[in-house]
């Protein structure tokens, strides 16, 4: 794996996808995309759970993203360099059960769409945590 793309390259494709991530949460709270293709489909339509489901997700996307700018050398981790180790596992870890998650949701776009998807960004997490 380690030869078939580089540490940093895997991080940067993490990076956007997850900013790519935050625009289609702050979307769904807009009510631009509708809110039946996330959560499994059991977002209610209560604007107060929706609100604080999609902000555990944005806080989530924030934490992952700052983990993976920490992991690849945008922000200097200090003594914090062995939490980061290991939140990059914890990210991968998330990102495979979140794909499962997706398949198992019942939501066709959350299925075909999005697992494929974070099956692979599970892989370039996977690619973060092996490096040296």
């Amino acid at each position: 794996m380690k030869t078939l793309i580089s540490a940093r390259m895997a991080g940067n494709i993490l990076l956007i996808a997850l900013g790519l991530l935050t625009i289609f949460h702050i979307l769904v709270l807009l009510n631009v995309v509708s809110p039946d293709i996330v959560w499994g489909g059991q977002a209610s339509n209560t604007k107060v759970s929706l609100l604080t489901l999609e902000i555990v997700a944005l806080l989530v996307t924030a934490l992952m993203a700052v983990i993976i700018a920490a992991k690849i050398g945008y922000i200097q981790a200090g003594r914090f360099k062995v939490a980061v180790n290991i939140g990059i596992w914890i990210v991968v870890a998330y990102l495979l059960l979140n794909m499962l998650g997706n398949l198992a949701s019942g939501v066709s776009a959350e299925g075909f769409i999005f697992a494929p998807i974070t099956l692979i960004l599970a892989l370039f997490a996977l690619r973060l945590a092996i490096k040296e």
